[in-house]
């Protein structure tokens, strides 16, 4: 007897469900226009002058909250319809015996629609080598699956604009690239963990369904939102409240003396001070956001929010587990230098 899941939807449920998703659109966009009155009058409601340092660091966290949530909600709910084109076997499988340069190529592309960060890209990672993806390869997946990721480039040009995200992206898919490459280019697949090196996986199995309605692509990016925000959610509120403060109580010269593009030793600063934290681009972003507000260079804001999210520390703990010592401080040396390069650059360019 046939289950009444393996027949397909009523075109009528289709429709009802497209309609569905329309409206909510509609009704995300009329809200996300009426964030700035709504969060005047939330800080209208406080024993606090809107013009204070407190109502600006208030006026901050009450508009930007909702802001970033609803970007991250939106965004991810997209992506999550795109991803379920794609599954970590076909990613897998796409990646198998591509050449380097080529293969680099893809993977930095791939990393951007993949739903990896930087620390659920690590299991991926040893099954892409045991798979016999090249190293220099796997690399550049590495380096983009968390850095060039959507929820990133949402918001920021939610907040930046899109010639920010658009450049950024650029110069992240390069840093994935050409990182990888030199990596490659090194031969060091003598430095992973003996028992990464020792494992060897069959071909990759495809267990794409080709076969998914709408309604389950749908349902795909509604379930993405539930797992995403709850991961995040935290995150992006920590985030936005360090931004409130910079916001509202961090001097605005200070910060350029300390972050402008005259500072040169900002960018390499910037660098060191972000391997150690643990966050990601929606907890990251809000603090970005803050710190260009102040009179913070672009490069320099920029190259600590690539170090936390491609270099942060839970990331090297992880990946000690796959590689030596010596192929980690390879990987930070290179995509740290690459960070380098980039935010000297956009401090030229804007």
């Amino acid at each position: 007897m046939t289950a009444h899941t393996d027949l397909p939807p009523h075109p009528r449920s289709t429709l009802v469900q497209t309609l569905g998703l329309i409206a909510f659109l509609v009704a995300w966009v009329l809200l996300y226009r009426q964030l700035i009155p709504i969060s005047d009058w939330l800080v209208s409601l406080l024993p606090v002058d809107r013009h204070s340092h407190t109502g600006e660091a208030l006026a901050f966290f009450f508009y930007d909250v909702p802001k970033v949530l609803m970007l991250l909600a939106l965004i991810v709910f997209a992506m999550g319809v795109v991803r379920s084109f794609f599954s970590a076997e076909r990613t897998r499988a796409l990646l198998s015996g591509k050449a380097e340069g080529a293969g680099n190529v893809m993977a930095a592309g791939l990393g951007v629609v993949t739903p990896f960060c930087s620390c659920s890209a690590v299991p991926l990672f040893i099954g892409f080598v045991s798979a016999g993806v090249p190293l220099g390869v796997t690399f550049s997946f590495l380096i983009a699956a968390p850095m060039v990721n959507e929820i990133a480039l949402a918001l920021l040009f939610g907040l930046l604009g899109w010639k920010v995200a658009l450049t950024y992206m650029g110069f992240g898919l390069a840093l994935a690239v050409i990182a990888g490459w030199i990596i490659g280019r090194l031969k060091l697949e003598h430095w992973l963990q003996d028992w990464v090196r020792q494992i060897h996986a069959g071909a990759a199995v495809e267990t794409l369904n080709q076969s998914l309605t709408w309604p389950d692509r749908y349902a795909a990016g509604v379930e993405a939102v539930r797992d995403i925000f709850g991961k995040v959610w935290k995150w992006v509120v920590l985030g936005i409240a360090i931004g409130a403060l910079i916001h509202g109580y961090v001097p605005a010269d200070l910060m350029v003396r300390i972050m402008g593009a005259d500072a040169w030793w900002s960018v390499p600063a910037a660098v060191v001070l972000g391997i150690p934290m643990y966050t990601n681009a929606a907890g990251v972003i809000p603090i970005v956001e803050a710190l260009l507000g102040k009179g913070a260079a672009l490069g320099t804001t920029l190259a600590f929010m690539m170090s936390v999210i491609a270099l942060s520390l839970p990331e090297m703990i992880i990946l000690r587990k796959v590689l030596t010592a010596r192929l980690i401080a390879v990987f930070v040396g290179v995509v740290g230098s690459g960070i380098l390069c980039v935010g000297f650059l956009f401090n030229l360019l804007f």
